[in-house]
């Protein structure tokens, strides 16, 4: 879920992409777990029944990473994927939250389709979705076959795409969430993954969704505060290692705060309703020194079809000729853009 710090964010901040031919050039970091969740909820059936195989298995994920991802590379943009690794115990209230959501979710689209109320079962469906180690694995097979590189953070992958990003081995990093922007990512592009047109949950109604990008310094100095202030906003709010927040304390009350006060130690604790000072602190340690790895490689190779045919048609019963439409698309996205281009990352940057 992450933080939602839509409010704050002031328009001079953030950048629409009218085209994603506009980011043509950029190595783009994908939050890997964040896109295929939004793959697993938007690629259904009208009942909310996902893609699947002859065998049952869901395969909405790979339908959307593949496609996708052809997309973005046809759009002239490189990118690369992180995982997440184990959760920090930080996070363990909002895992069980999330669990509990699903569960309930889940009960509440089966008693959807009993009334025949397709909308609500969609809508619950989509909130049921679940991700597995097996859909993860599925995933990062695609992608080597594919010739799409992918790094395996230690834990949390939006930090792990930030320090890429900042190591200036990419130029933005891509999620729903806003948390990289927390961890330190100069730039966050959301909606990279869902661009298209989409219908609005309960309406008759179809919206645009285009990509967007905001940058981090240019946010700062536009609300005149530090990285670690906009942390201490986010906490006050709620996060995914507090939940909830603290009581009664909106984005643009903690806005307030953090200007008032200077910083989350500094608030009175009765503001903090005596919330543990000391974990909201740890917390803030960790968004400033989460755990990453330096060792990892970002390199493009040459699709292999025999192995995205053997991924998608041969166990999971995808369209041969639409996948080898798409495989061809996905070459000539290489040729034109990676293969021509694999001239290091500096050169890039230089453009």
């Amino acid at each position: 879920m992450g933080v939602n710090l839509r409010d704050l964010i002031p328009d001079k901040a953030k950048t629409t992409i009218e085209d994603l031919r506009a980011l043509r050039g950029k190595i783009v970091v994908i939050d890997g777990y964040n896109a295929l969740y939004q793959f697993l909820a938007a690629i259904r059936q009208p009942d909310g029944t996902p893609l699947m195989d002859t065998r049952g298995r869901i395969t909405s994920h790979l339908s959307g990473l593949f496609y996708r991802t052809i997309n973005i590379m046809e759009a002239g943009i490189k990118p690369v994927y992180v995982f997440d690794g184990k959760p920090p115990e930080l996070k363990a209230e909002e895992i069980k939250r999330r669990k509990k959501i699903r569960e309930d979710a889940a009960k509440k689209y089966e008693e959807a389709l009993k009334k025949g109320d397709l909308e609500a079962a969609r809508k619950y469906a989509m909130m049921s979705a679940r991700l597995t180690d097996e859909m993860v694995a599925d995933a990062k097979k695609l992608l080597e076959a594919m010739g799409i590189p992918y790094v395996q953070a230690p834990a949390e992958g939006e930090a792990q795409a930030a320090y890429i990003t900042k190591k200036g081995d990419a130029w933005a990093s891509a999620s729903q969430d806003y948390d990289s922007l927390l961890f330190g990512s100069p730039r966050l592009i959301r909606n990279l993954t869902i661009t298209g047109r989409r219908k609005l949950p309960g309406k008759d109604v179809y919206i645009e969704i285009k990509p967007e990008v905001i940058e981090l310094l240019r946010l700062l100095e536009e609300l005149k505060i530090t990285r670690e202030q906009l942390i201490d906003i986010a906490i006050l709010v709620g996060t995914d290692y507090n939940p909830d927040g603290i009581k009664g304390i909106g984005v643009k009350k903690a806005y307030q705060l953090v200007r008032q006060y200077g910083s989350l130690e500094k608030i009175p604790k009765a503001l903090l309703l005596d919330e543990d000072l000391e974990r909201l602190l740890e917390i803030k340690k960790y968004f400033l020194s989460p755990p990453i790895t330096v060792d990892y490689k970002i390199e493009w190779r040459e699709p292999d079809p025999g192995k995205i045919r053997e991924v998608l048609v041969e166990e999971h019963d995808f369209n041969p000729d639409r996948v080898n439409n798409a495989i061809e698309r996905l070459r000539k996205a290489y040729r034109e853009y990676i293969k021509g281009g694999q001239m290091g990352l500096d050169a890039w940057f230089k453009k």
